[in-house]
């Protein structure tokens, strides 16, 4: 999947509190994440409402942008109307 969204446009929005999403599995959260990110695996991404507040714009992300493009689908498909994919967590850093 490519990502829908520049590293500036998702900066701009963590600004402005936007929620950061890594859909990796918690084992890899553990060894690292994007500074403010909250861990909703894909597996378990059906009870995101748990985690995330539907009001809020959604930024996911992972290793590639598959786990978290299809992670941007369920959450849409839940209501979620302003998701987008950051693609590969490396993403971030290329602004």
């Amino acid at each position: 999947m490519i990502s829908d969204i520049s590293c500036t446009k998702a900066r701009e929005l963590l600004d402005q509190g936007a929620q950061l999403v890594d859909v990796r599995s918690q084992m890899e959260f553990q060894r690292g994440a994007l500074p403010g990110a909250v861990n909703v695996p894909l597996e378990v991404i059906n009870g995101a409402h748990q985690h995330l507040d539907s009001d809020r714009p959604v930024i996911l992300y992972c290793v590639t942008g598959r786990r978290s493009g299809h992670a941007k689908m369920l959450l849409q498909s839940m209501g979620y109307e302003s998701v987008h994919n950051l693609g590969s967590f490396r993403n971030f850093h290329s602004c």
